[in-house]
């Protein structure tokens, strides 16, 4: 159910049509600014003194729906300060459902995920939560975590729930890019700068203007990079290869790495002062050995995924044998090796349901070893407790009473386990 603000000095009318339609808004008060993130879509009141203020507010934070009397200019006004649709007065029900049923099917769960995440595990609400954070402000983010973790998900996540959702989302993949080609490709060139260059062409730093530039692998750039990258975001600012003067640039800055920056910039092969710049927000990724309840959720998402790829049957579930299987298993690649082994899976499924057969033999045996090296903790206990009571008994030389003091307990009570684990005295 989306949770919608209403501010509006006549808000109870407009309640009474979404209770009609099914949908119940949050009050809003006028005077009062609403609290950011606590609200999913916000219709606002033209007719009511101080409005633009409060769109500007809104938009932030959720998408605006303006509505007011019939009045095009004021219209046109609320379009350019960011309201994303507009409605006349008299406000009708089915007018408010036409436009806001689209937005029912982009607010996720939060229970079990955002965006194009899936988790409901503690460690993926709070980094949901950054998100949403993330995204109304320009600060740059830095996204930590192991390899296949979903850090471009995240990035991505952060651009579509931003103000800039509109402008280009570009991936520039660190590693991949050798020094000889930096700046070209990050700045472009000028027309005549060398030879061959017959045209001007712009980088890619330039093409997302007014979008989102997602560094992948920023801790895997060479010093020469960090020294580039650096300067655009002090300057805000680049330079074309032949370029006579500087282009200005609006981009917003989002980096991921599988390293320890701060170990990195210890070890001095990253620099500091970039470091720093980069990592205004971090959101760090948990591995998904360390959140192993999302295993059920994951698997079923990617089942949706990919089970659809079969033209001969569709794969549309897990036995639970197969998901006892998935569960005990490590992941050393994490969401990705997961995605892996179910796509792999629906490939070999005979039937509806994915079965144990049909998942990799290299799991399986590694997640019989694991079942086999970790004991059931009250069956370690006992062995514990066991021990040192027959080493207690020993050393008292079969005295039931020394042996209860060596231990800490009562002489029945050591009786007791005595006899219960049949411990000859």
């Amino acid at each position: 159910m989306l949770n919608i603000l209403v501010i509006s000095g006549e808000a109870r009318k407009v309640h009474a049509l979404f209770a009609a339609e099914g949908y119940h808004p949050e009050p809003g008060r006028s005077r009062k600014k609403p609290s950011p993130l606590s609200y999913d879509l916000a219709l606002l009141d033209l007719d009511d003194e101080g409005w633009r203020q409060r769109l500007l507010d809104l938009r932030q934070k959720a998408p605006v729906i303006a509505f007011s009397k019939a009045d095009i200019h004021l219209a046109v006004e609320a379009m350019k300060l960011g309201a994303c649709d507009y409605l006349e007065k008299p406000l009708t029900g089915h007018a408010l459902h036409e436009a806001i049923a689209p937005y029912r099917k982009k607010i996720p769960d939060p229970s079990t995920g955002f965006d194009k995440l899936v988790g409901k595990s503690a460690p993926m609400q709070e980094v949901f939560g950054l998100i949403k954070r993330a995204a109304v402000s320009e600060s740059n983010v830095l996204i930590t975590g192991e390899s296949g973790t979903g850090k471009e998900l995240v990035a991505r996540a952060i651009h579509r729930w931003s103000p800039r959702k509109e402008g280009a989302f570009m991936t520039i993949n660190c590693s991949a890019i050798p020094d000889t080609l930096l700046e070209s490709e990050l700045f472009g060139f000028e027309k005549g700068a060398f030879t061959g260059a017959n045209y001007t062409k712009k980088g890619l730093i330039e093409l997302a203007h007014g979008g989102t530039v997602f560094f992948d692998e920023i801790g895997d750039v060479s010093p020469l990079f960090q020294v580039k990258i650096l300067r655009v975001l002090q300057e805000n600012e680049i330079m074309r290869i032949g370029g006579a003067r500087p282009v200005e640039v609006d981009v917003r800055i989002i980096a991921a790495t599988n390293r320890n920056l701060k170990a990195e910039c210890q070890r001095r092969a990253f620099r500091e002062d970039l470091f720093y710049r980069l990592n205004v927000i971090n959101i760090h990724l948990p591995p998904l050995r360390e959140r192993m309840e999302d295993i059920p959720l994951l698997v079923e998402h990617f089942i949706k995924k990919h089970g659809t790829k079969r033209k001969d049957i569709l794969v549309k579930g897990i036995t639970d044998e197969a998901l006892d299987a998935l569960l005990a298993y490590s992941y050393p690649g994490n969401a990705r090796e997961l995605e892996n082994i179910i796509e792999r899976a629906v490939s070999f499924a005979d039937g509806p349901s994915i079965v144990l057969s049909d998942l990799p033999s290299s799991l399986l045996s590694s997640a019989a070893r694991k079942k086999v090296a970790k004991p059931l903790l009250k069956d370690a206990l006992a062995t514990v407790e066991r021990e040192l009571i027959w080493s207690a008994l020993q050393k008292s030389r079969g005295n039931i009473s020394k042996a209860a003091d060596e231990l800490g307990v009562h002489r029945q009570q050591l009786q007791r386990k005595i006899k219960q684990m049949k411990i000859a005295t």
